[in-house]
């Protein structure tokens, strides 16, 4: 259980929150919620009657997940390397490319788009090969 985790408890339980709010809240077992409530002085009060979805939780953007924020360090979006993959895959629209460049051909003459190289000249490796080589064997 990390410090900001004890913290997020002890607000919740200030606030009326139950243990199974503050547990799927936090990310942690109902059980474990409780026995750190009892040992720090946040048992005995009847929770009141808050739903689930109104306690404040960070979730991931693929599955759902609520996700745990550390302080001091960039906030989570995905649970896992694999939700962020799967989202960023599913959402291409989403990236922001800024170098993309458009250049021609010089072997074949066809327009084509390149990411991140300012300086290519050939569409494809086989328009290299032919102006490179002229037609010839390698």
């Amino acid at each position: 259980m990390t410090n900001e985790q004890r913290e997020k408890i002890t607000s919740l339980r200030h606030q009326g929150y139950g243990y199974t709010a503050v547990a799927n809240s936090v990310g942690l077992s109902k059980d474990s919620v409780k026995a750190y409530c009892r040992s720090h002085g946040l048992a005995g009060e009847k929770a009141k009657s808050h739903s689930l979805a109104e306690v404040p939780t960070q979730l991931c953007l693929n599955c759902g997940k609520a996700l745990i924020q550390l302080p001091g360090r960039k906030q989570k979006k995905f649970c896992c390397p694999e939700c962020r993959i799967s989202w960023w895959n599913a959402h291409p629209e989403a990236v922001k490319q800024k170098a993309v460049y458009t250049f021609t051909c010089q072997e074949c003459g066809k327009e084509f788009t390149a990411y991140g190289n300012a300086k290519r000249k050939y569409c494809s490796h086989s328009c290299y090969i032919a102006a490179r080589f002229k037609g010839g064997d390698v």
